[in-house]
């Protein structure tokens, strides 16, 4: 019986996590080919330069993709950039069926892959395991259509609320599991941001040490002290949407917001964040002298609450994770 179409999907999806953190600022693409023999052949994008994940996995398919169906996350370029359109390789591999997750922003590509493939007599079908294609390529999409870096404000509080004891303390709130993921997202991320008033306090590295991944570019708001661990770093003194709009230009498809509470307070303000994701652990300080996750004015009354929704949640260890969309 002929693997389904969301199966094969599934293995394209895989394919393109393992991939998250080496192509930016190309997406991290999954592609799964099934052969008239029903033998599967999967590739995912290269680093910038290299294959697209099409390529890589028409190239393990050989002979075989001829009369094959080939599942790929996004749209299949139709354009010569660093390397050829995905899809006149498609084509004179002589695929039978494309399977397409979600159609491409970018608009180099913007529906134009499909519209060749179509034009070359190939069945095409989009849309299998959209909700889930999307959800992986936020990042990419949201620059795509935005110019701007997709910003994630990354907090870790007591249930009460809290980030760091009365004395300044902070380290560590949450437990080894929580950390090792904020390293993973910092892997993910192209860029991280804090306050210079986190560094002169914390003296943080902001590299990625508990899990194999690259390290992000470093941005401080303000004069980072001329020893301090985050050096080589960009020091940026002006208004936020300007800063996001120059790691747009220059390649950042996401930027990771590490606090303090000023920072944390001058993102949320400014509606400049897109996810919020906030560690929780099981830990109560009690009272109202340990420090906010918030500094400021808040939201003046119940009416102008703003409200969103939880994209996930997930234990992890003893502490919870929550990701939150105020959109």
């Amino acid at each position: 019986m002929p693997m389904p179409d969301s199966e094969l999907m599934q293995l394209a999806i895989d394919a393109a996590s393992n991939a998250r953190t080496l192509t930016a600022p190309n997406p991290w693409v999954g592609c799964a080919i099934r052969s008239a023999d029903g033998s599967t052949y999967v590739g995912a994008t290269e680093p910038p330069g290299q294959a697209h994940a099409e390529i890589v996995a028409l190239n393990a398919a050989g002979s075989q993709a001829a009369g094959a169906v080939l599942a790929t996350t996004l749209e299949p370029c139709a354009h010569t950039g660093r390397t050829g359109p995905c899809t006149e390789a498609i084509i004179e591999a002589g695929v039978r069926r494309v399977i397409i997750g979600i159609e491409d922003p970018d608009v180099n590509v913007a529906g134009a892959g499909i519209a060749q493939l179509r034009a070359a007599g190939i069945d095409v079908g989009v849309g299998v395991k959209a909700d889930e294609i999307t959800a992986q390529l936020a990042s990419y999409l949201h620059h795509r259509r935005t110019g701007r870096p997709y910003v994630i404000l990354k907090l870790a509080a007591t249930v009460d609320g809290r980030t760091a004891a009365p004395d300044g303390e902070s380290e560590w709130i949450t437990g080894v599991a929580a950390r090792t993921d904020v390293h993973q997202m910092r892997a993910e991320s192209q860029a991280i941001l804090v306050g210079a008033g986190t560094v002169r306090a914390d003296d943080p590295s902001l590299t990625v040490r508990l899990v194999d991944g690259p390290d992000p570019r470093r941005i401080v708001l303000g004069a980072a002290p001329t020893n301090a661990k985050v050096h080589p770093c960009t020091e940026w003194v002006g208004p936020l949407p300007e800063l996001l709009d120059e790691l747009g230009a220059d390649g950042v498809l996401q930027l990771m917001v590490e606090g303090g509470a000023n920072v944390a307070s001058e993102f949320h303000d400014a509606g400049l964040v897109d996810r919020y994701v906030i560690y929780l652990a099981p830990a109560i300080f009690g009272g109202n002298d340990a420090h906010p996750l918030f500094v400021g004015a808040g939201t003046p009354t119940m009416a102008e609450l703003r409200r969103g929704r939880f994209l996930s949640t997930a234990m992890l260890g003893g502490d919870l994770r929550l990701d939150i969309s105020l959109d």
